[in-house]
């Protein structure tokens, strides 16, 4: 959920030292100190905030802060502003948390496109509201995960999306065949705040947190230097977000597993596994309904009731092998999206050495490769491999330009005279040229030299 930054990075080692002071220098003599005594007394114990607010929590909220760098806030400080403007104004923000006259300030708003096309909205918070609401999923996460349904896989701890893949390929080689496959509209921009802190109050006893919590809900979003209200919505971008979707999209989880039935939910995205078409419109209607209790709306566009080898969860997609084995492939959209960004990052018009090219390849592949590690499509990744070995050889060509470097790098590699010269007569045919004999001159061996990331 952040958007990174290199120069944070550089700065990380002053950023951690800097933020350790600020926590380390006020102690048990301070205001604050006397403050979280004070609201331990009135609880008995020690309340979820006074928990939060500990320097231990704060330290390691701030780690993680700090790691995910993120865009600057409204406020326009970047993390490594706010480290040096928390160590002066940190005492004051502590002393309003614990008093109850914290305000967060408005998140600014971002706009990315989604790969299926459309705008997904994020809300940015600043890295101060950053802090906090981390420093607050620390505690809540521990004493709330547990609470939810063990169908529930996103953005919890010790799950991934892969297991959910797995699981639901589980079910379909157990014969339930007809997935019902239910999307959300808009789901963090349509949250209903009052439902929302319903379900949560059901779970945290304390009401600090939970007054904290709605101001979040409700600081509002800042477009173009103007703040708008928000009355609904938990936007995506604050630690806290995938937590407080999890604990409303819960009580749905629990009416599935009243009735028996096999599911799995990734955040917004449930897929309900049943024997029939006609059992699926059932459980369709049943959770139209289910929604419509939390304001939530069902997205008929990307909602539907198919046979499993139809749909696409998470990226894979699911396809029977020899021996009626179902196996797990990647979806032809996230496929068709792998070589979308390769092409950006290969274009023969950037101006990049091919060394530049293979770093920025080293940083996307391994991420997707790794994602997509339990496709069991072998192939797939071969020829995607061979692809862009394909695109590699044409750039190769293209950043030689001239007819005579052409020849000259071409009899280095090993060419004969006359295929060099063939290849450097018709220079500007980068993608024609760059099979056939380029195929021996610069082999997988060549982009290994190179570092350039396999799928295979």
């Amino acid at each position: 959920m952040s958007i990174g930054s290199a120069k944070h990075q550089k700065s990380a080692q002053a950023e951690r030292s800097s933020s350790t002071r600020g926590e380390a220098e006020r102690d048990e003599g301070s205001g604050e100190a006397r403050l979280v005594r004070q609201a331990q007394a009135i609880s008995g114990r020690a309340s979820v905030l006074s928990q939060a607010l500990t320097r231990e929590n704060l330290v390691r909220a701030w780690r993680r802060v700090r790691a995910n760098a993120g865009s600057a806030g409204v406020d326009g400080l970047s993390v490594g502003q706010t480290a040096e403007h928390l160590k002066v104004h940190w005492p004051q923000v502590r002393e309003q948390l614990l008093a109850g006259t914290y305000q967060p300030r408005p998140v600014r708003r971002v706009q990315i496109p989604k790969p299926g096309g459309g705008m997904r909205e994020l809300g940015i918070p600043t890295a101060t509201d950053r802090l906090i609401q981390q420093a607050l999923l620390q505690v809540l996460q521990p004493q709330i995960d547990p609470t939810f349904s063990e169908h529930s896989y996103g953005f919890r701890p010790g799950r991934r999306a892969l297991d959910a893949v797995c699981q639901a390929q589980a079910y379909v080689q157990a014969g339930y065949r007809t997935v019902v496959d239910v999307d959300l509209e808009r789901f963090f921009d349509r949250v209903n705040h009052d439902v929302l802190m319903d379900r949560l109050g059901k779970r945290i006893a304390d009401s600090a947190v939970l007054r904290l919590i709605r101001r979040y809900l409700q600081a509002g979003i800042m477009t173009h230097g103007v703040v708008q209200e928000r009355f609904e919505g938990t936007p995506q971008g604050g630690p806290l977000s995938p937590l407080l979707a999890n604990v409303l999209l819960d009580e749905v989880d629990r009416e599935l597993e009243r009735r028996g039935h096999r599911f799995v939910r990734y955040a917004d995205d449930c897929n309900v596994y049943v024997r029939s078409q006609r059992a699926g419109e059932r459980v369709m209607a049943a959770l139209r309904q289910q929604y419509a209790r939390l304001h939530l709306k069902v997205n008929d566009a990307k909602s539907t009731v198919a046979r499993a080898f139809e749909r696409k969860f998470l990226g894979y997609c699911l396809w029977v092998g020899p021996g009626g084995e179902v196996k797990r492939a990647v979806a032809p959209t996230a496929k068709a999206a792998f070589k979308q960004r390769v092409r950006w990052l290969t274009k023969r018009s950037g101006g990049r050495s091919m060394d530049q090219v293979v770093r920025e390849l080293r940083g996307y592949m391994p991420g997707w490769k790794a994602y997509f590690q339990l496709a069991q499509t072998p192939r797939v990744m071969r020829e995607l491999d061979e692809w862009l070995r394909h695109r590699l050889r044409a750039l190769q060509l293209k950043q030689w330009r001239r007819g005579t470097t052409i020849y000259r790098e071409l009899r280095t590699l090993g060419a004969s005279p006359a295929h060099a010269a063939r290849i450097a007569g018709n220079a500007r045919r980068w993608w024609r040229n760059s099979r056939y004999e380029l195929n021996r001159l610069m082999p997988l061996g060549y982009f290994d030299r190179l570092g350039v990331p396999r799928l295979s």
